[in-house]
């Protein structure tokens, strides 16, 4: 890998968010909206019903770590789509860039995005809902961390079939994170889904993060297994996406579909 390559990549796709207010919204006005909308509900339902007072906070940290999946997975997928909309995809594969690099870049760009949309609604959330998100402690960092390592592998699986299969797959990088977000437990626990939809929801590395998010919240400790499974699983997702994103990627070259995007 040459990293001169990634960054300049880096500054390309960088220069592309900063001069887009679509892209700029991405970051800052829909995560505050999420946050602003669901905290003021919770605010509600604790001062009319026999809410327990720690359901804001569960909700609180469960946006914020939401949108971390949801915000590299997007930043992955909208990256390579807009070099697809501008008829840019053929002068990437004909320059001397490889499919690392290319790829590589887009997860750094997501990092980014995600560090940022945590650091605005921790910041908002600790100044209106008087929620501190360092206090969860370094359990959540790791957290954070396999959030990221799955967005990254959704946003690669998604884009394998968006260069395989055209723009009649371009939907499945806004629908495929909430496809997974109702077996993730974001907002409630594994235990409230039915038997079969439990079975499914253990075999998705989201939802170990979101249990263990929620025993720091009410407890202050993690329970290890939760990020060990995460862990594993993130690595099985990251080793089948990448052979699906390889396959697809392939089969578009071999098909001449890479050509077609750049006209």
């Amino acid at each position: 890998m040459d990293l001169r390559v990634v960054r300049a990549l880096i500054i390309k796709y960088a220069f592309a968010w900063s001069r887009s207010t679509f892209r700029m919204l991405d970051i800052f006005f829909w995560p505050m909206i999420d946050l602003l909308v669901w905290g003021f509900f919770t605010v509600y339902m604790l001062k009319v019903g026999n809410t327990v007072p720690t359901l804001i906070t569960f909700l609180i940290a469960a946006i914020i770590y939401w949108n971390i999946l949801y915000r590299s997975q997007q930043v992955v997928c909208v990256s390579i789509l807009d070099d697809v909309w501008s008829r840019n995809l053929l002068n990437i594969f004909a320059a001397p860039i490889r499919t690392i690099e290319y790829v590589g870049a887009t997860y750094i760009i997501g990092l980014a995005q995600a560090l940022i949309v945590v650091c605005l609604m921790g910041g908002l959330a600790y100044t209106i809902y008087s929620f501190n998100l360092l206090a969860l402690g370094f359990g959540a960092a790791l957290l954070f961390v396999n959030l990221l390592l799955m967005g990254w592998s959704l946003g690669l699986f998604t884009i394998g079939f968006i260069l395989r299969f055209g723009h009649t797959a371009e939907g499945l990088a806004w629908a495929l994170p909430f496809l997974v977000q109702p077996v993730s437990a974001v907002f409630y626990p594994v235990s409230v889904l039915p038997a079969w939809m439990q079975t499914i929801a253990w075999c998705v590395p989201s939802t170990y993060v979101f249990e263990g998010l929620r025993q720091i919240v009410a407890q202050r400790q993690l329970d290890w297994h939760y990020l060990q499974h995460a862990f594993l699983l993130n690595l099985v997702y990251m080793v089948v996406c990448a052979l699906v994103f390889h396959f697809l990627l392939e089969e578009a070259r071999k098909l001449g579909y890479l050509a077609k995007y750049g006209t």
